[in-house]
């Protein structure tokens, strides 16, 4: 078989000098020094904010224009250049229009493609040429390459040189040019993103995130809470579905389900207006600055109500189906005193209020009405024949995991289930024990075959998916229990109370995260846990960085519904050849704002671990993949070219 594989290889390179010609360019790539790394977490469908970081690769690009230009440029060309770098299209316009001759223009065309150039050069210059021809914009390769590699040691060039930039202004090719090198300097700054967890729920364009992504160069995703609802939902869970219905409806964002993905809410709507009224408890979170007329908040709040009551019901067949879940206290739809309205829960009696149990059948109160099952019935086929959900979600699928271990860090998004001695719990599935690292690849695989078999809607698999999103054993979770019954109809906050996993104080120390890091067999002393998922409260000075340094929570509040409790808008982080760095940003105002002001969200930079050589390719994940392959081309070599 070996054999059959070097075969195979030989008809790629078919001569010995190909072989060694490959066999140098992998060698020396291995000794280059290795590309910066981006991480983001919990962009929540914050696609404006999102983009924005991504374009300036969390202040790489003007880091790179500022060691290039502090010299030549002032503070405001500087902030005017890295603008036209993020928005091209938007930023020439506006240029554009404060030139009154085509003289002026003409030399600002000029001046800007030589900048241009030089930020290429620099931002290129550890990757092959190889590497970055593949980057230029296709249709000006031999005129970038031309002015990147020109040499003017003897003159002889020097009318060619001008002669190029001249002609490419005069036939009109200025602006494509310009658009075309922001576009592959943003790509250069950042070699790989990571997206550590949670593209949906609460902001208004997950989807828009989704096709940024689709079409970057380079990226993985672990997946967080919130997406794996999403993949439930289109896996065939119906009380997913109905969970990320609610979700939409609380922060007003069904139009994420309507316009981006083409799903009918009309009998949804129907059946919200025939059995709901209005109601303080389910009135939609406004996100957005277009006030909602007192007609489509009612309608929504209606809406709300609805899936929340067909969510619970949903719920309960499970938990009793699955005794391994440990849920039982959570059938709270039998613990209400109907008559009475009010509820027993761990032993309290406590009063309902905004209650809109219309639907439900005290004897049965699991049982879904006719019309609620058709309802779901029509909304699961239509969420699963959207094509763009369908892309969507097997995206997600293709480049997601529960965890990855990646040039020597540890990234997950939410936790690793401790005790509160911080040995790793423990969970029974169909009569197996599991723990750690185990039980987070078990997770995955119910996951991916849940995925895989989206007609079966009510298998272990399915039931898994769900229990990822609210069970207190889940990674993603990272809580006891959810409350979200208590909070709409019960006063008293102390049953609103979600108690967290014991992991996310035992983060704080050095020995914990250690012990986690051999777990997925990571260097304890190298290695770095990477966490998103919950909000760093900045505002109460507390640090994203702990555990010496071995932790780092990268969840700072991408969400404008959290921005108020972190008093940032989130935190990202970058790991080059130098180490890594910890971004903090300001809230996100405006594209507008950014375009009209130079204004940036960049706000603190913080070391987190310098390296002290500098770390080169031969020492990341790709450099394995790379050793890899000259393993082989040596043995092809000796296999068939030497005597």
């Amino acid at each position: 078989m070996y054999k059959r594989y070097l075969d195979l290889l030989a008809q790629e390179f078919d001569s010995e000098e190909k072989v060694a010609t490959e066999i140098i360019n992998l060698e020396a790539i291995l000794n280059l020094p290795k590309g910066t790394e981006h991480f983001v977490s919990d962009l929540h469908g914050e696609f404006q904010a999102f983009q924005h970081v991504l374009r300036n690769g969390s202040g790489k690009v003007k880091e790179k224009i500022r060691d290039i230009f502090t010299d030549v440029l002032s503070e405001k060309e500087i902030n005017e250049f890295a603008t036209l770098v993020y928005y091209p299209e938007e930023k020439l316009q506006l240029i554009k229009n404060n030139f009154t001759t085509d003289q002026e223009l003409h030399s600002w065309y000029i001046d800007m493609i030589d900048h241009m150039i030089k930020l290429i050069a620099y931002a290129s210059s550890k990757y092959t040429r190889s590497k970055l021809r593949k980057a230029l914009p296709k249709q000006f390769v031999y005129i970038i390459e031309e002015l990147l590699y020109k040499t003017d040691e003897y003159t002889n060039k020097k009318q060619y040189y001008k002669k190029i930039v001249q002609q490419i202004i005069s036939l009109d090719q200025a602006d494509k040019l310009i658009i075309g090198l922001a576009y592959t300097t943003q790509r250069l700054v950042v070699d790989h993103l990571h997206v550590v967890g949670d593209i949906y729920d609460r902001g208004p364009e997950p989807d828009k995130i989704m096709d940024t992504l689709i079409n970057y160069h380079s990226v993985d995703i672990q997946w967080g809470n919130h997406d794996v609802l999403w993949l439930g939902a289109f896996a065939g869970s119906k009380v997913c579905l109905a969970n990320i219905l609610r979700i939409c409806a609380r922060y007003d964002n069904l139009d994420i389900i309507e316009d981006a993905y083409g799903i009918n809410l009309r009998p949804l709507l129907n059946l919200a207006e025939k059995y709901y009224k209005d109601n303080p408890a389910f009135r939609p979170k406004i996100q957005s600055e277009e006030m909602l007329s007192e007609q489509e908040t009612v309608q929504i709040t209606k809406i709300h109500q609805a899936i929340a009551m067909i969510q619970f019901k949903l719920e309960m067949p499970i938990i009793k189906r699955r005794p391994t879940f440990n849920m039982s206290e959570r059938l709270l739809l039998e613990k209400i005193d109907y008559d009475n309205n009010k509820i027993t829960i761990g032993g309290k009696t406590y009063p309902l209020e905004n209650t809109c149990f219309a639907t439900v059948n005290p004897k049965q109160p699991e049982q879904l009405l006719e019309e609620e099952e058709q309802v779901m019935d029509k909304l699961l086929f239509s969420i699963q024949h959207s094509e763009k959900l369908t892309r969507h979600m097997k995206f997600l699928m293709k480049k997601g995991s529960f965890y990855l271990r990646y040039n020597g860090n540890l990234l997950l998004h939410g936790c690793i289930p401790l005790d509160e001695d911080g040995k790793m719990e423990k969970m029974e599935i169909e009569d197996k024990t599991y723990t750690g690292r185990e039980l987070l690849d078990v997770f995955e695989h119910y996951l991916r075959y849940a995925f895989a078999h989206s007609e079966k809607t009510d298998d272990l698999a399915t039931d898994m998916v769900w229990y990822l999103w609210t069970g207190e054993y889940s990674s993603l979770f990272g809580k006891r229990q959810m409350t979200t019954f208590e909070r709409y109809f019960i006063k008293d906050k102390e049953t609103h109370k979600e108690t967290k996993n014991p992991y996310y104080y035992l983060r704080e120390n050095e020995d914990t995260c250690k012990r986690i890091l051999q777990e997925f067999d990571l260097d304890p002393d190298q290695g770095h846990i990477i966490n998103g998922h919950t909000p760093v409260k900045e505002i109460d000075g507390e640090n994203p960085i702990k555990a010496c340094g071995k932790m780092i929570v990268i969840d700072g509040g991408f969400s404008k519904a959290y921005q108020s409790t972190t008093g940032i808008a989130g935190y990202t982080l970058l790991y080059n050849s130098y180490g890594m760095q910890l971004v903090a940003h300001k809230q996100f105002t405006s594209k507008q704002d950014v375009l009209l002001n130079g204004t940036d969200v960049l706000s603190v930079r913080r070391l987190v671990d310098k390296e002290l050589e500098r770390k080169k390719v031969l020492e990341t994940n790709v450099g394995e993949e790379l050793k890899q392959e000259v393993s082989l081309l040596k043995s092809l070599m000796e296999y068939r070219y030497t005597n």
